[in-house]
């Protein structure tokens, strides 16, 4: 029952915070505060287990925890939740990040407070349904329940442009949910037609005879649905102008969990191992996406002139190592995608909090309007330098970490690409040069008179900051706790472990 108190914490004290903030706002946030701990210490709690778990590797049972009760037995769906080491981690990393968000969005939201911190908690509660859900069907209904919540935080609490992003953002996102939705119709129909029962159980469907031709296009409807959400260049107009327009928690959950977390983690759970043979017939353009990707992110991101959309276009960029590692689909490859994963998280999360603190202080989020802030914010410029050499990726930062694990895994695969994908790091580092710049140094366009991070904001900074070291000098405890389901999700080589299914 640990799952479902976990999503239902979240969930229905979403209403209870939208109802305390119509009476005092300060109570809605210190509300959604306390929820999250609530779920945080609830998850921690499985931490140990997990860990012991994951250290011998069991072959009796695949899930830590589980949880299946029949929800629409006339169609073959169930309330199934289940819980391993990936999704532990994936998991602890969004009440995290949803914990910073709340605290780096204490004093920037003034209207509709309650209404803010219960769209927030409803975009988490969809995103944790992700992660636990094993009948696809329920996945894909968190899928799109994360959409809407999201929707109305870009389009009331957003900037400038909010509708049109807000807008955007939810056609394309639904654009690529629909077409996922007809891949998994399609997969449960033609399970039922090869065994006479209809499920959409993760296991039922992975034994699921298929064509060649049809393997290939259902995959295809899964790949569009998570690279839009990723995003993979080419799919990823949307992305910049939702990340600029979004309220700051807006900006780090679309950029530390809803986007790429969601997508990476549907790429790896969904569409390897249900379609093995049309993913490693993919690989290669896919891979090749993905260095286009590194490439491209780099460069767009040197053009730009709002801080925001700069950050927005890192993601392409890192994020193309993402696609890149899990199509190389080994497993060190498949190690430092998690690692990435969690550390991009982290770091453009904190990026995306240091734009919102340099708005709400200055009123710009403009280069041009910038300059010289670490005069006057001594303590925001070394939470900038340092997150900055986390987002290029420098030794000792995590990033850095899973960057390597990445192209050494990525190295026996293809060799081109490897160079390829190497040599874009050069990019990144002329746009976190040119960040730092002309943000923090140079001539001040103005006599700034502005305070530096307060405490709250401090300590929003030191955490991402020492999380980012640690994983940077201690990996290997993130990598131990995904290796099971890392094992299991290596399909396209022979030396895969195969679990066998739970009874």
């Amino acid at each position: 029952m640990i799952l479902v108190w976990l999503l239902g914490i979240l969930g229905f004290g979403a209403v209870a915070t939208w109802a305390v903030g119509l009476r005092s706002p300060t109570a809605a946030r210190w509300t959604t505060l306390g929820l999250l701990t609530a779920g945080l210490i609830l998850t921690l709690s499985c931490w140990s287990e997990t860990a012991a778990w994951s250290a011998v590797r069991p072959t009796a049972s695949y899930w830590v925890r589980e949880l299946n009760w029949p929800w629409i037995p006339a169609l073959g769906i169930h309330f199934y939740l289940a819980l391993d080491g990936l999704t532990l981690i994936l998991i602890v990393l969004t009440l995290g990040i949803g914990i910073l968000s709340v605290l780096a969005s204490w004093t920037e939201i003034t209207t509709h407070v309650g209404a803010f911190h219960a769209c927030m908690l409803w975009v988490l509660t969809a995103i944790l349904g992700v992660f636990l859900a094993q009948d696809l069907f329920l996945f894909y209904f968190s899928w799109e329940l994360m959409l809407v919540p999201m929707y109305f935080l870009i389009v009331i609490w957003g900037h400038e442009h909010r509708v049109h992003a807000a807008i955007k953002y939810f056609i394309f996102t639904q654009a690529g949910g629909l077409l996922m939705l007809v891949s998994i119709v399609a997969l449960a129909f033609l399970h039922q037609r090869a065994t006479g029962e209809l499920s959409f159980n993760y296991f039922d469907l992975r034994h699921t005879p298929l064509s060649a031709a049809a393997e290939w296009w259902i995959m295809l409807g899964f790949f569009v649905g998570f690279g839009v959400k990723l995003p993979v260049v080419g799919l990823h107009t949307w992305m910049p102008e939702a990340y600029a327009e979004a309220p700051t928690a807006g900006s780090v959950i679309l950029a530390g969990l809803l986007l790429k977390t969601t997508s990476v983690y549907g790429f790896l759970r969904f569409a390897l191992p249900l379609f093995p043979n049309a993913g490693a017939t993919i690989a290669p353009a896919a891979m090749i996406l993905g260095v286009i990707g590194i490439i491209y992110g780099a460069w767009m991101s040197f053009g730009q002139t709002n801080l925001k959309r700069l950050v927005a276009y890192t993601s392409v960029s890192h994020l193309g190592f993402v696609l890149l590692g899990i199509y190389a689909d080994t497993i060190l490859a498949l190690q430092g995608v998690i690692l990435q994963t969690v550390c991009h998280a982290l770091a453009t999360g904190g990026l995306f909090v240091l734009a919102g603190i340099i708005r709400e202080r200055t009123g710009h989020r403009h280069l041009d309007h910038l300059g010289g802030l670490v005069t006057e914010m001594p303590r925001l410029g070394a939470a900038g330098m340092i997150l900055i050499m986390a987002a290029i990726a420098l030794p000792g930062l995590g990033n850095f970490v899973g960057e390597f694990l990445i192209l050494a895994g990525t190295y026996n695969v293809n060799l081109p690409l490897t160079i390829i994908a190497t040599a874009g790091q050069i990019t990144a580092m002329t746009y976190a040069l040119r960040l730092m710049q002309r943000v923090f140094h140079g001539p001040m366009p103005r006599k700034w008179r502005i305070l530096d991070l307060n405490v709250r904001e401090t300590a929003v900074f030191v955490v991402l900051i020492a999380f980012l070291v640690w994983i940077g000098l201690r990996p290997q405890p993130i990598i131990n706790l995904a290796q099971p389901a890392l094992d299991h999700l290596k399909t396209f080589e022979s030396e895969a472990i195969i679990y066998p299914e739970p009874s």
